[in-house]
């Protein structure tokens, strides 16, 4: 029995409008989100009923920010967002190439189960984002990331991408101008934030480009690597 309601996901696809083919994988992984949702937490199990809007429209607003690229990475993907959206959206493109990379090895085989499923052009990394970011880095056009990190340690694992001339897409919550002051001691970031359409105080911070201010800024700050997939 599904737990997602009809009217969230007729909600969402107008905030967000995709071809029949995607619908039609969009379909495939929120049917195995919910199936697989019982025995992992890939979400916050209260937004499952609102799981259309909440977290597959709220991820496939970042695609047309992308223009025509198609060499993504997706850091710490967790249940599939931003990444397996961006990956479903982008598929009928011949030359999409979308990399998750997820360390949890669980939340990892949800993510191959998921693409092998919906036939989409993914490759899965369960590795931390530290150990496979500089070998992955080069010709990548967008690294995104959703409820990862504080953006101060987000901007040092986004940091191969960047360096190497890809755009950061991170969805955001409302205390993005907060991150960004704090991130400003360490970074100096050239970025744009745009209202997130599904509302809720979201935001989506695309950085052109964050250059460490010294080399403290490009390396660990203590954080450690994690997600909080909500």
């Amino acid at each position: 029995m599904s737990h997602t309601d009809s009217s969230d996901r007729a909600n969402a696809l107008s905030l967000t409008p995709v071809s029949r083919e995607t619908e039609q994988r969009l379909d495939i992984l929120v049917a195995l989100l919910e199936k697989w949702q019982r025995t992992i937490n890939l979400v916050a199990p209260a937004t499952l009923p609102v799981v259309w809007t909440r977290h597959v429209a709220d991820s496939l607003q970042l695609v047309p920010l992308a223009g025509d690229a198609t060499r993504w990475v997706d850091l710490g993907s967790g249940g599939g967002f931003p990444g397996l959206v961006v990956a479903a959206a982008l598929a009928e493109r011949p030359d999409a190439d979308v990399t998750l990379v997820e360390s949890d090895s669980r939340k990892a085989a949800f993510l191959r189960e998921a693409a092998r499923l919906a036939d989409l052009p993914v490759t899965v990394v369960p590795s931390r984002i530290e150990q496979v970011a500089g070998v992955l880095a080069p010709g990548v056009e967008v690294v995104s990331a959703r409820a990862l990190a504080p953006l101060p340690r987000l901007l040092q694992l986004a940091a191969p991408f960047l360096a190497q001339g890809a755009t950061g897409l991170f969805l955001k919550g409302q205390d993005v101008d907060n991150e960004l002051t704090e991130s400003a001691k360490s970074w100096r970031i050239d970025h744009e934030i745009s209202p997130s359409l599904t509302g809720g105080g979201g935001h989506v911070l695309i950085v052109r480009s964050a250059v460490p201010l010294s080399a403290d800024a490009a390396g660990d700050d203590g954080f450690s690597q994690g997600g909080h997939h909500d």
